[in-house]
């Protein structure tokens, strides 16, 4: 009997120390958010000289990874100190526990579409031009009343008179739809109209690894045509060689263009192993130029060296996944996701090197230090940085006739912080940058339509936008 009322009296104090111990944390979370940042954003975390943290809008990230190095790193041009110094990361965690208990309590959601947007030189509609989406991740158009949208799981999608059709296309090649892997770009051939050729970039996953390890992938290209809704007379037109694949499952790359000249240009992320960004003899971290079928050109600036991956254009490349050619003079622009801060605009050329990971602006996300170095002989400067980090994906050149004031400036998408922005470019200069889009949603991919309006692709919530210039 005894040994019954000991051992209840032991899980009696057990469960008081478990709940004494959660309500403890609870009241930490609470007591370090009115000590750190009730003074900015507000003792009811609905705003004050800083933003609400209830209200559904997150204009720097809204992910919980997002969040916490916000507050351990700050944001320094905007007057966000960094807690480094003063929080631990568990009590960091605390304060994250706190605003997601509260955002709960208040029921905080996203805000709808905004269905008007201002600028410095339009006021812009904005209109659902397809949503439902799972992952999106490219769109492009076949013709003014035809477009493709991939989405990340494996589904290539097609919107036919402003309707986004139920079947997607069949046959479609398989992908490892794993981390940051899928079905990514898509391109329709500029000549599509005579050879109907469709371009596609994804993940790739061998096959025929030994059971219970996790199967190495790359970057691969294949183009198709599209008949009866299937995809048919598929080619191969880039594969890695397999001794290059790795079983990382993050930065892939890829976007795919064309220039003028008849050349095919795609990156590939460095895989998340930085050192084989300087290494020619692999694929990874690299842009790549390649004919339209798969053919390299013997003009390539590393065709001749031994070993050399023949197609490669540029190396020192991190993540690209924005690039675009310049409508006037065909010149290849990329924006390349950098780490903790070092995101950049980069004009590429024939074999250089863009520096990553010898020369950075950026940190380990956990805040180490990369390299010391942000300059060195023989390596690029980018022709923009932006730090903290934007998140840059998706890039387009304006080229559509509705936003006259616009012509040939640069769109750059933000992953993010949910934005698009407006560079206006002289002479490989940035002379000036705006945000016409914020808030909507994580922008994977911007691009000017047939019809003039501008088609922003968000990943979450799984839509697209169509901006027009407003009517006054």
């Amino acid at each position: 009997m005894k040994s019954k009322i000991h051992k209840f009296k032991v899980l009696l104090l057990a469960t008081f120390l478990i709940v004494s111990f959660l309500k403890t944390n609870a009241q930490n979370g609470s007591a370090l958010y009115q000590q750190n940042c009730a003074m900015c954003h507000g003792a009811d975390l609905n705003g004050g000289n800083a933003p609400s943290l209830i209200d559904g809008v997150w204009m720097f990230g809204a992910e919980d990874g997002y969040l916490f190095r916000n507050i351990k790193f700050g944001i320094a041009h905007l007057g966000m100190p960094s807690y480094e110094k003063v929080l631990k990361d568990t009590e960091i965690r605390e304060i994250m526990k706190f605003i997601r208990e509260s955002e709960k309590k208040v029921g905080a959601v996203k805000p709808p579409i905004t269905k008007v947007l201002e600028t410095l030189d339009y006021n812009i509609d904005v209109e659902v031009f397809a949503e439902g989406l799972e992952v999106p991740w490219a769109i492009d158009f076949i013709d003014a009343n035809t477009a493709l949208i991939t989405e990340r799981p494996g589904r290539l999608r097609v919107v036919k008179n402003g309707k986004l059709q139920t079947e997607p296309i069949k046959n479609i090649p398989a992908v490892v739809n794993a981390g940051q892997g899928g079905l990514l770009d898509v391109a329709i051939d500029p000549n599509y109209a005579t050879n109907g050729w469709v371009y596609l970039a994804y993940s790739h996953v061998l096959d025929h690894i030994t059971e219970g390890k996790r199967p190495p992938a790359m970057t691969r290209l294949e183009r198709g045509k599209i008949k009866n809704n299937t995809w048919i007379d598929n080619e191969i037109i880039f594969e890695a060689p397999h001794e290059t694949y790795r079983t990382t499952r993050h930065h892939y790359g890829c976007r795919i263009v064309f220039n003028p000249e008849g050349y095919l240009f795609f990156s590939i992320g460095e895989r998340g192993a930085a050192e084989h960004a300087q290494d020619f003899t692999l694929p990874n971290g690299k842009v790549h130029r390649i004919y339209k079928d798969g053919s390299i050109p013997e003009s390539n600036p590393f065709f001749s060296e031994k070993n050399a991956i023949k197609s490669i254009y540029s190396l020192g490349n991190r993540n690209i996944q924005g690039m675009a050619i310049h409508p006037e003079t065909g010149e290849l622009w990329a924006t390349e996701h950098g780490p903790m801060g070092g995101d950049e605009l980069n004009l590429i050329e024939a074999g250089k090197n863009y520096g990553w990971p010898v020369i950075t602006y950026g940190l380990n996300y956990n805040g180490t230090v990369i390299t010391e170095l942000t300059h060195k002989p023989g390596l690029e400067q980018p022709i923009l940085y932006w730090k903290p980090s934007t998140a840059v994906c998706g890039l387009d050149f304006y080229t559509g006739a509705l936003f006259k004031k616009w012509k040939n400036k640069l769109m750059v998408g933000a992953l993010k912080y949910e934005e698009v922005r407006l560079l206006d470019i002289e002479d490989e200069r940035v002379m000036h940058q705006e945000i016409i889009v914020k808030g909507q949603g994580r922008v994977r991919d911007v691009t000017t339509g047939p019809d003039g309006a501008i088609y922003v692709v968000l990943n979450k919530p799984g839509t697209v936008l169509r901006l027009t210039p407003k009517e006054e």
